[in-house]
């Protein structure tokens, strides 16, 4: 078998994401169904800056025993023009009375739970083309109406 190249993060950016009231959705097949809608927010790193823009939402559900799954869908436009979509997906769990503190919008720091993702992003600005084809993963913070993810570019 040959031997496989292990994966390397570099830094890409951090994503401030404003978010609307949830909206429950109620119990469904597979949990307890949410939409978080996405009403702004910021975009900073080394190579990139920008705003996130007043459109998508983060579709919930929220599994027997505590388990979210995240499954965000959103835009941002760069500071020089460009518009690029991210498909995010991921978990965050924790201990029961951590979770219940997030629910309530109580700060919770970030190492007391656990909350990755993995994204996609897409556009078609030529300058930014080489993200078409790169994966992301991604580490974030629930706050209390806004959740912060620092996004590692996989090498």
């Amino acid at each position: 078998m040959p031997s496989l190249p292990t994966p390397t993060l570099t830094f890409f950016c951090t994503l401030e994401v404003d978010l609307s009231k949830p909206l429950d959705v109620g119990p469904a097949i597979s949990g307890t169904r949410r939409v978080i809608p996405i009403k702004g927010g910021r975009v900073h790193g080394p190579d990139i800056s920008g705003r996130i823009l007043d459109i998508g939402a983060d579709w919930q559900t929220v599994l027997d025993g505590g388990v979210a799954e995240l499954d965000a869908r959103y835009a941002f436009e760069t500071d020089d023009g460009a518009v690029i979509e991210i498909r995010n997906f991921g978990v965050r769990h924790g201990p029961s009375d951590v979770i219940a503190k997030l629910a309530a919008g109580e700060p919770c720091p970030p190492q007391s739970y656990y909350m990755r993702s993995g994204a996609r992003l897409e556009t078609g600005h030529p300058g930014y083309a080489w993200i078409n084809k790169t994966m992301f993963v991604g580490t974030g913070a629930r706050l209390a109406s806004a959740v912060h993810i620092d996004l590692y570019i996989v090498q």
